[in-house]
């Protein structure tokens, strides 16, 4: 049963901006009050509408859209059970396999998750829903930051070339699909919501043409940026990293009035044609700012009205915050909704907290959500009002598209409750990242463990801007290998070897008690090994993945890797190894 746990939003600064605002926020509470029964309708919709589909008809579900029958008849599955038919689909099948309403094209995960990317069946109509939840997001900002009608968003996104599968359906990322789509590429104004980078920039392919413009485009407009975003931190990092290496050619661009003839793309230099006219007061101020090597506050400094950063900085991406603040004067981080490839599941309806308290209301319109208990069986799903506070579980999907009780993935944690809506915590991705022997490392306890390794190099003024690893198993015993890529901020007191080698130790002493015992009692895993390498490696990495179909909107650098053409690009460009010293404390539990 719901149980009623006091908000914890703060009360807004200010009264909705407009009426249109008041509309939107009042339907938020409309949805957050009547949780419940807005889920048991979406169930019967979904139900009643593909009761004919091939897959319901599997479990005899006879036309039910109650959800009693649905939970003692519909399995709980991953992507690996139904990708037979997903490929049936892919392959041509316009038969109602999923869905009664056609499948418009495959959504693909971002790939670095787990293996190779995954095909997401979707319908035209997944469109409209993705595009309510987006016009929540302003009206809740607007509580919270006034002004931003006076001024515009420098926000640096991308779309992926397009692929098709052998029946000659699109597949593509989530984000290209939708700016590819009339509800972005015509979405009507909205003073609230105006972008610095035009359409013909954001949806140009070829992403060095279309990061040059939507810099160049940012700088031009610097007066009228009020916020600076991406998708993901790590977008935002590599569009300041891009700034470092290009900022020559974009002064000169701006002091002439005359385009790098670098970008060639036609709609793009069209467009570029009647934004850029010669500026070389602009172009002195663009090069002062940027010749010299101090960085910090960089964006501050460039777009000194910018309000907020708009990324996503919670799970992984959370070990991108100090690099951020370095790059932006401490600037408040908008963490503002949750969403992935299978379905956008909810918004933060307090967006300017503290990223470590950022929590998500998932709209119950959006889908028929279950969540598993974690460490629990499938058979103890329950629906989204009857979560309970400070409980962790697994989110489980089932959509208008046709998945049906579809594991996500992704572990949330409740931290109360907005009406009768749940608030959950992003905690992680389901997947283990690390493992010698009996020990697993999954990806939390990992970052964890970076964090307090690097709280040993802030008195050398460096900080950890990149990492992901790699269980060594070659050796016997196999051992962590860590690669870091380090941001030292003054190289006349860079830690020394010692410093880093007692980051190996703190790190294992961050790790649970089965990899401690496996250092300290079996000897079944040697010691921790960080490599630092070259700076700029990690957006090498980005750069092959890219190369490779990767989204540049979606990509996240794996935590993990394994594929040789990764271990070699890594392995080369390192600097320097570092092993812990010493072993890690442990003890056996008292057992009684």
């Amino acid at each position: 049963m719901f149980m009623a746990v006091e908000s914890t939003l703060p009360t807004p600064v200010r009264t909705p901006a407009s009426e249109k605002d008041a509309k939107a926020l009042q339907f938020i509470e409309e949805m957050t009050k009547n949780v419940d029964s807005v889920q048991e309708r979406v169930l019967r919709e979904i139900l009643g509408r593909n009761a004919e589909t091939e897959y319901l008809k599997r479990f005899s579900l006879n036309g039910a859209t109650d959800r009693e029958t649905f939970k003692s008849r519909i399995p709980v599955v991953t992507y690996e059970d139904i990708q037979p038919e997903i490929q049936r689909i892919a392959n041509g099948d316009k038969s109602p396999i999923f869905s009664v309403h056609p499948i418009s094209e495959f959504l693909t995960s971002s790939g670095t998750s787990a293996g190779e990317r995954k095909l997401m069946p979707t319908i035209h109509e997944e469109l409209d829903r993705r595009q309510l939840l987006y016009s929540l997001l302003m009206p809740v900002m607007n509580l919270y930051v006034p002004g931003l009608d006076k001024g515009k968003g420098l926000y640096f996104l991308f779309v992926k070339a397009e692929t098709k599968t052998p029946g000659g359906l699109l597949a593509r990322p989530v984000l290209t699909s939708y700016y590819n789509s009339d509800h972005f590429k015509t979405r009507p104004y909205d003073p609230f919501n105006v972008y610095t980078s035009p359409n013909e920039a954001i949806l140009c392919v070829d992403s060095f043409q279309s990061m040059y413009a939507q810099m160049l485009c940012g700088l031009i407009m610097r007066d009228e940026v009020r916020r600076v975003g991406a998708v993901f931190a790590s977008g935002l990092l590599r569009a300041i990293h891009f700034l470092q290496n290009n900022w020559k050619q974009l002064a000169h661009d701006i002091a002439t009035g005359t385009l790098n003839p670098k970008i060639t793309d036609a709609p793009v230099r069209e467009c570029m044609r009647k934004i850029l006219k010669p500026n070389p007061e602009l172009a002195q101020l663009v090069t002062i700012e940027c010749y010299e090597e101090n960085w910090e506050c960089i964006i501050k400094r460039i777009w000194p009205r910018t309000k907020y950063l708009d990324v996503i900085v919670t799970g992984a991406m959370a070990q991108y915050i100090p690099t951020l603040e370095y790059y932006s004067g401490c600037l408040p981080m908008a963490c503002t909704m949750y969403a992935s490839s299978e379905c956008y599941f909810g918004l933060n309806l307090n967006p300017m907290c503290k990223p470590s308290e950022v929590t998500y209301t998932i709209m119950p319109n959006m889908a028929y959500f279950e969540f598993l208990p974690h460490g629990s069986s499938t058979s103890c799903l329950v629906d989204l009002a009857d979560v309970e506070v400070s409980k962790e579980y697994e989110l489980i999907l089932t959509t208008y598209a046709g998945l049906c009780r579809y594991r996500v993935g992704d572990i949330l944690r409740v931290t109360g409750f907005h009406n009768a809506a749940p608030q959950f915590r992003f905690i992680r991705r389901k997947n283990v990242l690390l493992s010698i022997e009996s020990d697993k490392t999954d990806e939390a306890e990992l970052q964890n463990a970076i964090e307090n390794a690097s709280l040993l190099l802030k008195e050398f003024n460096t900080s950890v801007v990149e990492y992901t690893s790699y269980a060594d198993t070659k050796q016997i015993p196999g051992h962590y290998v860590i690669y870091w890529e380090l941001l030292v901020k003054d190289s006349a007191i860079a830690p020394a070897d010692d410093v880093l080698n007692r980051c190996c130790l703190q790190m294992e002493e961050s790790l649970n008690s089965v990899y401690r015992q496996s250092r300290v009692a079996d000897n079944s895993i040697g010691p921790l090994e960080i490599r630092v390498v070259e700076n700029g490696t990690f957006e090498e990495l980005m750069d092959y993945a890219i190369s490779r179909g990767a989204s540049i909107n979606q990509y996240k650098v794996p935590r993990c890797v394994s594929f040789t053409p990764i271990m070699e690009l890594l392995n080369s460009r390192v600097v320097s190894k570092h092993f812990s010293p010493d072993l890690p404390h442990w003890t056996p539990e008292r057992r009684r």
